[in-house]
């Protein structure tokens, strides 16, 4: 990954921003700017470079992994020794929605009145939007450990396993193909469960007839796979079997939609489409999909709302789902990397229904 690249990208943007630098407080956007991957670490990005800070614990670790910055470690808290590493700055820009009301006021006070803090929003996620080559080496990686486990934890359903064994048994299974940790808590759901979209698991036992609807994903170098399948423990009601095929073929036009330039809203509109006109637009009750990157949730998006162009190198979810409460509940799930042309489906399980 060329961080370097990422961090001159901002650069170009002081004058836009109206600032003389910008101080850079997410952790995420730290990693991403420097490939740092301790729990404290800023960047400020100045006009002709950048500047790591952090603390003494990770002198040695930022050493290592952030070699080609000038690093600062600080013995205070970062705003009172920032005042001396800001030179002629007179507009510093900073992450609004990272910094509370309190700690800009404080940031304020220990600057004085030489130094404006300037508010800044979305300045480093649309570059997040559109993955590097390493970037999306690493989610397909992910999503292979997660193909893995799933094939592997259709062997372990039996009458009587419940929710919650099965996704301590999913989290095992994922780390031993090589995850790095869960991408998030995994969604298990059986039977009536499944009408519920994002489900905790329980000690819910597994019934003959039962519907299984399972959301997970591995985490890899820091990058998330994010999959859902629906599958059935012998078979199902006719009414879930049926829909199962409906939210297929949901799910498959909204991978026919996705391509570069076309925006989010329209890939919703021609998933849902389908759902509508099979009776069930009302148990749709989410948007088609979410970015995925170092976030499970993150830019673009494709929902209703959502009217800014799918960029290339993009990769989204498409995840169409209905739900009835009381009786159950189908969602199918993958990753898509966008292209010029239109989109590659990350990851190899089958999305027909599984009857086990």
């Amino acid at each position: 990954m060329d961080h370097d690249v990422r961090r001159r990208a901002l650069t170009a943007r002081l004058d836009e921003l109206g600032v003389d630098a910008l101080l850079i407080t997410r952790l995420l956007h730290t990693r991403y700017l420097t490939g740092f991957t301790g729990s404290n670490g800023q960047i400020l990005i100045r006009p002709n470079d950048a500047l790591f800070l952090t603390d003494g614990r990770y002198t040695e670790q930022s050493r290592r992994e952030v070699p080609d910055l000038e690093r600062h470690t600080y013995t205070n808290p970062l705003r009172e020794e920032l005042p001396e590493l800001l030179g002629d700055v007179h507009r510093l820009g900073f992450e609004a929605e990272e910094m509370t009301v309190a700690a800009r006021d404080r940031f304020a006070d220990a600057l004085g009145g030489d130094v404006e803090l300037v508010p800044t929003t979305d300045v480093v996620e649309p570059l997040r939007a559109v993955k590097d080559d390493d970037e999306r080496a690493a989610i397909r990686q992910a999503q292979a450990i997660t193909d893995a486990a799933f094939t592997a934890i259709l062997d372990r359903f039996a009458v009587g396993v419940t929710e919650q064994q099965i996704a301590r048994q999913l989290e095992t299974a994922m780390r031993d193909e090589g995850a790095d940790g869960l991408a998030f808590d995994s969604i298990v759901a059986f039977g009536e469960n499944a009408a519920e979209p994002h489900h905790e698991p329980t000690h819910r036992p597994l019934g003959e007839g039962d519907i299984i609807k399972l959301d997970f994903g591995a985490l890899a170098a820091g990058y998330h796979a994010d999959m859902t399948r629906t599958v059935a423990f012998g078979s199902p009601p006719a009414e879930l079997r049926a829909i199962h095929e409906i939210v297929r073929e949901s799910q498959q036009a909204g991978i026919d939609a996705v391509k570069a330039g076309v925006t989010g809203a329209a890939v919703d509109a021609v998933s849902r489409d389908v759902i509508e006109r099979a009776g069930y637009g009302d148990a749709f009750v989410h948007s088609l999909g979410h970015g995925v990157g170092l976030e499970i949730h993150e830019a673009p998006s494709l929902g209703r709302k959502q009217d800014d162009p799918l960029p290339a190198g993009a990769v989204v979810t498409v995840e169409p789902g209905i739900y009835l409460a009381g009786v159950g509940g189908v969602r199918i799930e993958d990753m898509v990397e966008v292209t010029d042309d239109g989109c590659v489906v990350v990851g190899t399980s089958a999305r027909e229904l599984i009857e086990l």
